[in-house]
């Protein structure tokens, strides 16, 4: 704080002011890049490695004007992408008991089955492929832990998940 002439308390000079600047912006620049650090190593969730691999294999179909097949290798808990001349994964971490499977789309239940009060279905598709133009075969997957199921499907012309009205009860 800088005195004026006559002895009284001034304001605070240029110097002074651009140095609480700078040392609010190190703060800030610190705190952001570790909160960023932190959101970063948090595990995603199988359902997020999936759209993941989902995103990856129709990003790769559309880029290099190829079929792209999806598959999912149980013994190496990992997504897999083929077009033929290349083959990429994508890992999945999770529970030790696991279970993803691809199933077709389809407007009856009768390939479902009523496992432990769950309704799993049963008939299971090998794979899915992603087309050049954007689109993919209609297919939905089924993650199962402890029993207990879910089912992701997906709009065949965008790739992107099929919301569904939740059940009224």
């Amino acid at each position: 704080m800088a005195r004026s002439e006559t002895g009284e308390r001034g304001g605070f000079t240029l110097i002074e002011v651009l140095l609480a600047l700078a040392l609010v912006g190190l703060l800030s620049w610190i705190f952001v890049g570790g909160s960023t650090a932190i959101l970063a190593n948090k595990n995603s969730s199988p359902d997020d490695q999936f759209w993941k691999a989902v995103a990856q294999a129709r990003k790769e179909a559309l880029v290099e004007q190829k079929s792209v097949v999806l598959t999912y290798d149980e013994k190496a808990k990992s997504f897999v992408m083929t077009d033929g001349a290349s083959q990429h994964s994508v890992p999945v971490t999770g529970p030790d008991d696991l279970v993803i499977d691809f199933h077709p789309v389809q407007t009856d239940s009768s390939s479902s089955t009523l496992i432990g009060g769950t309704l799993v279905d049963s008939e299971v598709l090998g794979s899915a492929t992603f087309y050049s133009d954007g689109t993919c075969t209609p297919f939905s997957v089924q993650f199962r832990v402890d029993g207990a199921a879910h089912l992701l499907t997906l709009d065949p012309w965008t790739c992107a998940p099929v919301i569904t009205k939740p059940d009224a009860s």
